[in-house]
């Protein structure tokens, strides 16, 4: 039996499976919106309502993981680990709840994405464009079937970009659509740097996964549009919508209210991403990087030495 765990920079995920007769079958599934990179942008640190509330949720995993025997867990930190002065003091006091916490790159979070991501695809020669916008970085794959033609981690997502457009207050209408623009062209400068190399190998298929792109699919789904499709033009179509859902305080369509302060950043990095690339369509993808770390730890049954030779963390051995 398995467990993953993935820290990021909005929400924890624990994942708890087990292998049967060559079967995987999911046992427990959970999210906890954290928020760890909550002001991390201008603070460079974890501040302390974000270091307390993470620990407690990694209390709340760990209990939940002493339910079941578990031979193995993984645990891995992202980009809020990546950037900040005192992710060692997280680190640390996740060990005193029992918990060893890898931090990895934002190229090893890519990998792992990617192998998350085609888990729930048949296998295909196409090139496909695989993207997960997190909270403090977004990671962008082009690959075929098990390979990968080019990983990018670029330092821009949902909660960095709501500190830094969309955090000074109640706004008008008007004021928050100034804002949506402000932070859509900073977006596609973050995105354009890697645009030609991406055009360039092309792609016939793309996928993006997260909560922000989740949520936006169920927001273009209750307007009518195809189940698990975001198109471009829809996003542009909700602009006005949902800034004055936003202004007047009322309810947005098909999204949980803890996530209405993603809304708009979300749809601002995913606008700025998708007219960088030249995207018309993408497909919301159920499965990222928690899979992806589950896909590993499944196929390669000699942890340690897999792990050396792929530059990745090494799984962790449970204990009672």
């Amino acid at each position: 039996m398995y467990a993953c765990i993935d820290l990021g920079s909005n929400s924890f995920h624990l994942l708890i499976a087990e292998r049967e007769a060559g079967l995987i079958r999911i046992i427990e599934r959970c999210s906890e919106k954290v928020q760890l990179g909550e002001g991390v942008a201008a603070a460079g640190v974890i501040s302390a309502p974000a270091f307390e509330r993470g620990l407690f949720c990694l209390q709340h995993f760990k209990t939940l993981m002493d339910q079941y025997p578990l031979q193995q867990y993984w645990a891995l930190g992202t980009n809020t680990f990546r950037v900040t002065a005192n992710a060692h003091e997280f680190l640390e006091s996740a060990r005193k709840i029992g918990l060893n916490i890898s931090i990895i790159s934002g190229v090893q979070e890519a990998v792992l994405i990617y192998a998350g991501v085609i888990t729930a695809l048949p296998l295909s020669d196409s090139h496909r464009l695989v993207i997960d916008i997190g909270g403090g970085s977004t990671e962008v794959i082009v690959g075929r079937k098990h390979a990968r033609l080019l990983t990018e981690s670029l330092a821009i997502g949902s909660v960095a970009w709501r500190d830094r457009f969309f955090n000074d207050g109640p706004a008008s209408a008007t004021e928050l659509e100034q804002q949506m623009g402000a932070a859509v062209t900073a977006a596609q400068q973050v995105f354009d740097g890697f645009s030609p190399a991406i055009k360039k190998l092309g792609w016939s298929e793309s996928y993006a996964s997260s909560g922000t792109i989740k949520m936006l699919a169920a927001i273009c789904e209750s307007e009518g549009r195809a189940a698990g499709q975001i198109s471009l033009h829809a996003l542009r179509g909700l602009k006005t919508q949902l800034s004055t859902c936003i202004a007047r305080g009322t309810d947005v369509p098909a999204i949980k209210e803890r996530r209405r302060d993603l809304l708009l950043p979300g749809w601002s990095v995913l606008v700025g991403l998708m007219q960088s690339y030249g995207i018309e369509k993408i497909n919301f993808s159920a499965t990222a990087l928690r899979e992806g770390m589950l896909d590993f730890m499944v196929k390669n049954e000699k942890t340690l030495e897999a792990m050396e030779q792929s530059d990745l963390p090494v799984v962790n051995h449970a204990s009672r």
